[in-house]
């Protein structure tokens, strides 16, 4: 997979942002690890990254995959 380089406004970083809190405000302290803190980011980044600015979706994305 190709590196490209993304930039984002001030206000959609905010608003990533409040989806990554909301996503792992859902978790249980048991699944509140590193690990899952950081492939919540990373789902909604690479959801952002193909142009996705829907918040409904980029919080679907943000959960996708945690166990």
């Amino acid at each position: 997979m190709m590196n490209q380089r993304v930039v984002y406004s001030p206000e959609e970083l905010a608003s990533f942002k409040a989806i990554f809190e909301d996503a792992i405000g859902s978790f249980s302290p048991t699944v509140l690890t590193t690990s899952n803190r950081l492939q919540v980011a990373q789902n909604i980044l690479a959801r952002a990254a193909t142009g996705e600015r829907n918040q409904n979706e980029l919080r679907r994305a943000a959960l996708a995959s945690i166990a």
